[in-house]
C-alpha cells in the first residue's frame, strides 16, 4: 500500500507562503471589504423603517404591480414586528456586498471565457470544484487570512456564489446567433462595441439569470457565515440553534425567507421586465 500523500502539511505550508508574502494585500482586501458592508450597512440604517418599506413597496409595484407589492409590504413589516429589522439590514448589507463583488468579477470573468477557449478550459474546472466543496470548508482559510467577523463572511459567500455569474454569462453570450455577430463584424463593428451592442443586451436575461442564482447563494451563506462572527439574521439562528430556541430560531428563519422571496422575485421581474423592452 502506497503512503498517505501528506496533502493536508502542503496545503498548510502553502497557506503558510500565503501569509508571509501577502499579509499586506490580505490587509487591503479586508479594509475595501469592511468599508462596502459598512457603507451598504448604513445606508439601509439610516432610513426609518416604515420609508424603507414605502421605497420597496413602490420599487415591488413599479416591476410586479399588487402582489409582489403586498407581499414586500407585508412581509417587511413583519420583520419589524418581530424586531429583527435591524438584523435583516444587516444580513442585506452582507448580500448585496457580496453579491456586488461577485457580479463585478464574475461578469467580466464570463465574457473572458467566451473569447477565449483556453481561458474556458482552466475556468470550468475551478468552478466545479467551488460548487462541490462542502460551504463550511470556505470558512477555514477564510478566518485564517481574515480572522472573524463580517469580511471572512463576504469572502466565503463570493467564493460560494460566483460561479452561476460566470457560468450563465459565458452560456448567454455563446448563445448569442451567430448571423448576429457576423453581422456587425460586415458593419465594421469593433470587438468592445459588438459586445455592449449586439452580444450582452441579447445575453442580459441569461446574465440576469446568473445574477440571481449569486443572490440565492449569498444569502444561502448567511447562517454558515454567522459562526465565524458575521452579524445578521444568521447569527440569532445560530444562537437559536445552539440554545434550542425553537420558536425565535423560526422567527429569524422567517426574517431570512422574506429577505430571500423578495430579492429573487424582483430580481426575476427584472428579466422580465428585460425580455419584455427587447421583444
Amino acid at each position: 500500500m502506497l503512503p498517505k500523500l501528506p496533502l493536508d502539511r502542503w496545503i498548510e505550508a502553502f497557506v503558510d507562503w500565503l501569509m508571509d508574502h501577502l499579509s499586506g494585500v490580505f490587509e487591503l482586501m479586508a479594509t475595501v471589504i469592511e468599508g462596502l458592508v459598512n457603507g451598504f450597512s448604513y445606508l439601509f440604517h439610516l432610513m426609518p423603517p416604515l420609508l424603507f418599506i414605502v421605497i420597496l413597496a413602490a420599487v415591488a409595484y413599479k416591476l410586479g404591480r399588487w402582489p409582489l407589492t403586498a407581499f414586500t409590504a407585508i412581509g417587511l413589516y413583519l420583520i419589524v414586528n418581530l424586531g429583527f429589522w435591524s438584523e435583516t439590514m444587516d444580513t442585506l448589507a452582507l448580500v448585496i456586498s457580496s453579491a456586488f463583488i461577485s457580479i463585478v468579477f464574475g461578469i467580466p470573468l464570463g465574457i473572458l471565457c467566451s473569447r477565449s477557449k483556453t481561458v474556458s478550459r482552466v475556468v470550468t474546472p475551478v468552478l466545479d470544484f467551488m460548487q462541490t466543496m462542502p460551504a463550511f470548508v470556505y470558512l477555514i482559510p477564510a478566518v485564517m487570512f481574515f480572522g472573524l467577523g463580517v469580511v471572512p463572511g463576504v469572502i466565503a459567500s463570493v467564493i460560494f456564489a460566483i460561479p452561476p455569474t460566470i457560468r450563465l454569462t459565458h452560456l448567454g453570450i455563446k448563445q448569442v446567433p451567430a448571423e448576429l455577430s457576423e453581422a456587425a463584424d460586415a458593419f465594421g463593428s469593433t470587438s468592445g462595441q459588438k459586445l455592449l451592442k449586439v452580444e450582452l443586451p441579447l445575453a442580459w436575461p441569461t446574465v440576469m439569470a446568473g445574477v440571481n442564482q449569486t443572490i440565492m447563494l449569498s444569502l444561502s451563506m448567511v447562517v454558515i457565515a454567522s459562526m465565524i462572527g458575521a452579524q445578521g439574521v444568521g447569527a440569532s439562528v445560530y444562537r437559536a440553534v445552539t440554545q434550542l430556541k425553537i420558536g425565535e430560531g423560526f422567527e429569524a428563519g422567517l426574517a431570512v425567507v422574506i429577505v430571500a422571496i423578495m430579492l429573487d422575485r424582483f430580481t426575476q421581474r427584472l428579466m422580465k421586465s428585460e425580455r419584455k423592452r427587447r421583444s
